[in-house]
């Protein structure tokens, strides 16, 4: 299944008011470009583990490298995205996305004691749960349990995903005073909310003719601190995650349309084929007709 944003960078996750609030993806890299996920967040606590891969995972301005078997929960509302570094094939990427209502119901004593805290801990963006440490042996059965009851569903399989859940959770707070904190400031704060505004309208207008001022004007801020801001979190300038994208949306085209290279051109907002394929051969070592060819 696709990454679906809306026009704030909020991931689109089905939920049925009626079911369980847990949802599970699986091969997500497999079918992005680059083996790269976009910068998005959700109002929901993410799980996720390396498999066969080694990964970059970003969290805000934190990048975190994930070796085969290393997991991380990631916090509600916080920008994240995924990279696989190396890997011969695409890494399945088992993920976990939960409310925190799967531990105890909102209205509980139980959610206010055990739940709400770490939803709350601003100090707390995630928690990397290396696979080679024992004292998160348990974690990781728990886990696998949870993943492989969501993936087959069997009879009765939401009280094992609860069930392995609420487990997984009191392993978390059984060490919650050794967890390591990082605090965002109000500054990092204002950063993040500015950059989710300017990737939200960069996504939406990449097929149009936009400049550094019209990204920056949907921040309201000026050029210059755009550029500190897409620096800061995403190692490049405005412009330059521009191309990115318009690269990434071409790269799906040219897999899954019969578009001519100055269509596909046209609609991704660079209106000359010759400048597409420049850019194209610099991003990924190939022209797009060799990509369309090789089936990449």
């Amino acid at each position: 299944m696709p990454i679906l944003l809306d026009r704030y960078l909020q991931e689109q996750i089905p939920q049925d008011p009626g079911a369980l609030p847990v949802a599970f993806y699986r091969d997500e890299l497999a079918a992005l470009p680059g083996r790269a996920g976009p910068v998005h967040w959700h109002p929901f606590l993410e799980l996720a583990t390396a498999r066969q891969g080694v990964l970059d995972c970003q969290v805000g301005q934190t990048h975190i490298t994930l070796a085969p078997g290393d997991s991380i929960l990631i916090n509600q509302n916080r920008l994240h995205s995924f990279r696989q570094l190396s890997g011969g094939e695409p890494d399945p990427l088992p993920i976990l996305v939960f409310s925190g209502t799967v531990i105890a119901p909102e209205d509980s004593a139980a959610y206010q004691k055990y739940v709400r805290p770490v939803l709350g801990c601003s100090g707390l963006p995630f928690v990397v749960f290396r696979g080679g440490d024992a004292q998160w042996a348990g974690l990781g059965l728990r886990l696998r349990a949870a993943c492989r009851a969501m993936a087959e569903q069997s009879p009765y399989y939401e009280l094992e995903v609860q069930r392995s859940l609420s487990a997984l959770w009191q392993i978390l707070l059984e060490h919650w005073d050794a967890l390591p904190r990082a605090e965002t400031s109000p500054v990092q704060l204002n950063a993040q909310i500015r950059l989710q505004k300017m990737l939200a309208y960069l996504y939406s207008h990449y097929d149009q003719n936009i400049t550094l001022a019209d990204i920056a004007g949907a921040a309201h801020i000026s050029r210059s601190e755009a550029g500190r801001c897409f620096r800061a979190y995403l190692g490049c300038s405005p412009v330059e995650a521009l191309i990115r994208y318009r690269l990434q949306a071409a790269r799906r085209l040219l897999g899954q349309t019969t578009l001519t290279l100055q269509q596909i051109s046209d609609a991704c907002g660079f209106h000359s084929a010759n400048y597409f394929s420049r850019q194209f051969r610099k991003r990924y070592g190939h022209s797009p007709g060799e990509n369309r060819r090789l089936g990449k």
